[in-house]
């Protein structure tokens, strides 16, 4: 069975757009029709035929900072726009160049090792800000436009805040209350706006080794799907809680059923 979604006329923000789950995202929905714009604080890579949801950058007309990229998808291309999510005047210029918006995905997030022992406060900082309050922001400037068009809200959420997140745990605890966020929201915003999460666990993505202490070929032994989740598999995610429907408040994890304790291997092995 194919599912297929008809985003045709819509307009979707993807925020952490250009490269990894967020470029999967960009290129789901610009596939299924929708006017598509992506923002991070560099330009998109150049095209390569293997990048999914990467591609070529040309000049905008619509001036300094912001640029166009054309989808691997093909069509009319997507939309980069340059700003930092965690500065609320860059938020408010992203938001200003929309005149409608139907679907905004906060992807934007991440963090590299950070233990709560020896680093500094403001690295913390930066990356509650980055995973919790530029979600927030970014969300509450666009809401106006989302209530006009009955839009939707999706978080991608975290399998490190949903359990104990060693090694990075001011992002833990970030996306923790960022599922908790968009429960608010959803509550606060219906029936106007639906806020719903997408729960990413282990993901098979070019910076995957970087998070996984260089491991890039996690499969079966932590995880019960028998593999990592790709950005494709959190992009029909999106697509699905985008669509219009009853559906908010909710927590859809992508995480191939979860990970494997390590209890499970040492009682298993020799």
């Amino acid at each position: 069975m194919t599912v297929t979604y008809d985003y045709a006329g819509k307009s979707v923000l993807v925020t952490g757009g250009t490269r990894g789950i967020g470029a999967g995202i960009a290129a789901a929905f610009r596939a299924a029709g929708a006017e598509v714009t992506v923002c991070a604080r560099t330009p998109p890579e150049p095209a390569s035929p293997e990048g999914a949801g990467d591609g070529s950058v040309r000049a905008s007309p619509e001036g300094a900072g912001i640029r166009s990229a054309r989808a691997s998808t093909g069509g009319a291309g997507i939309r980069f726009v340059r700003a930092d999510v965690r500065d609320p005047e860059e938020v408010d210029r992203l938001i200003g160049t929309f005149d409608r918006l139907d679907v905004v995905v906060n992807n934007a997030g991440g963090s590299p090792p950070a233990p709560v022992d020896g680093t500094s406060p403001r690295l913390h900082a930066r990356v509650i800000e980055l995973n919790l309050t530029a979600p927030l922001l970014v969300a509450q400037r666009a809401y106006p436009l989302l209530a006009a068009t009955g839009g939707a809200v999706v978080m991608i959420g975290s399998a490190g805040g949903a359990r104990p997140s060693p090694g990075t745990s001011a992002y833990g605890a970030a996306k923790a209350g960022l599922h908790h966020l968009a429960r608010c929201l959803a509550a606060e915003w219906a029936p106007l706006v639906r806020v719903n999460t997408v729960v990413v666990g282990l993901a098979a993505t070019r910076e995957a080794s970087d998070h996984y202490g260089g491991r890039s070929d996690l499969d079966g032994r932590a995880i019960p799907a028998g593999r990592m989740a790709t950005p494709a598999d959190v992009a029909a995610a999106c697509l699905w809680l985008a669509a219009p429907g009853y559906v908010t408040g909710a927590e859809v994890r992508v995480d191939g059923g979860g990970e494997i304790p390590a209890w499970r291997h040492l009682v298993t092995e020799p």
